[in-house]
């Protein structure tokens, strides 16, 4: 565990330190800071990002590029449906050279 010290700005701001915003991405736009209040008067910031860390591959760009071809392979017409698994080997089995 880590402590931090930050100062309580007059206006009631305070700065998290830069190492602990990049590590957490709150340096990210739209990243939010909860504030949980408890009973006994202690306070708990917890991190809330636009995109769950676990996500963030889909939305690189590199992973957004192959989803418009994707979409552009499927308004083409350019797509083979199969009916289970069995149809699907059948299917590639016959695209394969020999």
């Amino acid at each position: 565990m880590k402590t931090h010290f930050v100062a309580i700005q007059s206006r009631g701001t305070i700065a998290l330190p830069a190492d602990l915003r990049r590590r957490l991405h709150l340096d990210e736009p739209g990243a939010q800071v909860q504030i949980i209040e408890e009973e006994d008067g202690r306070i708990e910031l917890r991190p809330v990002l636009p995109i769950p860390a676990d996500q963030r591959w889909f939305w690189t760009e590199r992973w957004q590029a192959m989803e418009r071809e994707a979409d552009a392979d499927i308004a083409a017409g350019r797509v083979t449906i199969v009916d289970g698994p069995d149809e699907l080997f059948e299917h590639l089995d016959g695209t394969l050279e020999p």
